[in-house]
């Protein structure tokens, strides 16, 4: 592998980082995110289990239409 594509992983990688940083940041001020019909939350006294079946599938739905998206522009 040539140096030049090495560096064209890293800064991607570096990037990809950053987003989810930034996502993680802002998610709090996302609405519904988390809190969908299907998400599932158990809890006890010191414990939780979250499960986020809708979210997943709402997230799974977006990146799904935007990686459709991208490739139906690149051609």
């Amino acid at each position: 592998m040539e140096l030049a594509q090495v560096g064209r992983v890293l800064l991607f990688v570096g990037v990809l980082i950053a987003a989810i940083g930034l996502a993680l940041v802002f998610a709090d001020r996302i609405p519904l995110i988390g809190r969908l019909p299907g998400d599932l939350t158990f809890g006890g006294e010191g414990w939780t289990v979250y499960i986020p079946i809708g979210t997943s599938i709402l997230l799974s739905l977006l990146l799904t239409a935007a990686f459709s998206f991208v490739s139906w522009a690149r051609k």
